[in-house]
């Protein structure tokens, strides 16, 4: 095999490429372009929607409001509630976001908090997973709390005690990690899972160009006729479509990195105040974990595209794929997962997991060692999968 032949094969299939619209703005345009909008305006806008929603004026309903005359007086004159007239739909309501909340008092509720009786129960009703319904529900608990609160001091008073006996102990967290592991724990987990699905986009148009689109074209068989040899033209394009790979990884970080400082509410959101610096030595680290990931995708997918005869059925092919990249990648995502031995050899799970920690600050060396080492491995027989389907004549001129 001759290098020069191969790298003759990469020009041409990178001047063919670059040519093309539609990778330029898959490599570029489209992580330049979304993750600062992302960043900068969806998490404004999210920011102030959010914040718009708890500060404007919640309907809730009052059952059973004459059992409890001064607690619901009390609801009355709180700030950011407005309370509707008492119906029996208030479900309907509720589920029909007409009514937030309702609140549902129990027959002689007051008399037995006067009586010292056993603590009568509260309904609050509300709709889960609805933004205002859960407001309205968390200020209503809210308002109770200080209520109750209000009325054990009361108590105490009334037989001569101070309120802290209820607390003989205070408990004090204090944190004792830096600032920059929290931060980059926080944004950890999230970076690893858009690391390794760029990944995997990044070279899934080149390689289904490369191969399936050539027998659409009717080219793969004028270079096979050509002085280059079979192996030489698949390293040639195997390297292509690793570059665009890379690039389209490195670019879409770089980018959701930078967006992070142009909206600062959204930067503290996702790290909860806490500072994020992406330093060398991390970006260098996750670049030698990824090399070894985007060489076996890029093999991966050259290899089934290239069992496609044309590019729309190589498409629904490479579809599986990515599938099998997403799902290992949620990993990071998912709390309480940590990296150890086993899951050093599992593919992509491995990278997404050491990706977070290194992310976090911390670099476990030996299984650092391990997961290359398994990369290196899995990439290796990517390469090797997609070196033998381009010796496989019933897969190059299938019909």
């Amino acid at each position: 095999m001759r290098m020069r032949n191969a790298f003759v094969v990469y020009r041409k299939e990178a001047l063919d490429m670059f040519r093309d619209r539609r990778t330029l703005m898959g490599i570029f345009l489209f992580p330049l372009l979304v993750f600062p909008l992302m960043s900068a305006g969806l998490g404004e806008v999210l920011e102030k929607s959010v914040q718009r929603t708890k500060q404007e004026a919640t309907t809730v309903m009052l059952l059973g409001a004459e059992h409890a005359p001064q607690t619901a007086a009390r609801l009355r004159e709180a700030e950011g509630i407005s309370l509707v007239p008492a119906a029996a739909d208030y479900v309907r309501q509720i589920n029909e976001k007409k009514l937030r909340a309702a609140v549902e008092f129990p027959a002689g509720f007051e008399e037995k908090l006067r009586a010292g009786a056993d603590a009568p129960k509260v309904k609050v009703y509300f709709y889960r997973t609805e933004l205002r319904s859960e407001t309205a529900a968390d200020r209503i608990e809210e308002l109770l709390t200080r209520h109750r609160e209000g009325i054990v001091v009361e108590r105490l008073s009334a037989r001569g005690l101070r309120p802290a006996l209820l607390k003989p102990i205070q408990v004090e967290e204090q944190n004792v990690a830096e600032a920059q592991k929290v931060g980059g724990s926080k944004l950890g987990r999230i970076l690893p899972y858009f690391i390794i699905l760029l990944c995997v986009t990044g070279a899934l148009h080149p390689a289904i160009d490369l191969t399936a689109g050539e027998k659409e074209r009717g080219t793969m068989e004028t270079i096979l006729c050509s002085g280059v040899g079979r192996g030489e033209l698949v390293l040639g394009k195997f390297l292509f479509v690793l570059t665009t790979s890379l690039i389209t990884t490195s670019v879409s970080v770089l980018s959701f990195i930078f967006s992070l400082s142009l909206a600062p509410t959204y930067r503290q959101e996702m790290t909860r105040g806490f500072q994020f610096t992406l330093t060398p030595q991390a970006a260098g680290m996750v670049f030698l974990l990824v090399l070894p990931l985007a060489v076996m995708f890029s093999g991966a997918l050259l290899a089934l595209a290239l069992m496609a005869k044309s590019y729309k059925e190589a498409q629904s092919y490479t579809g599986y794929l990515m599938l099998t990249a997403i799902i290992p990648a949620m990993f990071s995502l998912l709390p309480g997962v940590e990296l150890n031995a086993k899951l050093a050899l599992i593919p992509v799970i491995n990278v997404s997991l050491t990706a977070k920690e290194i992310f976090s600050g911390n670099y476990p060396w030996g299984l650092l060692s391990l997961v290359f080492l398994s990369s290196v491995v899995y990439g290796a027989l990517g390469l090797f999968i997609a070196f033998r389907q381009f010796h496989r004549e019933e897969v190059l001129f299938r019909e």
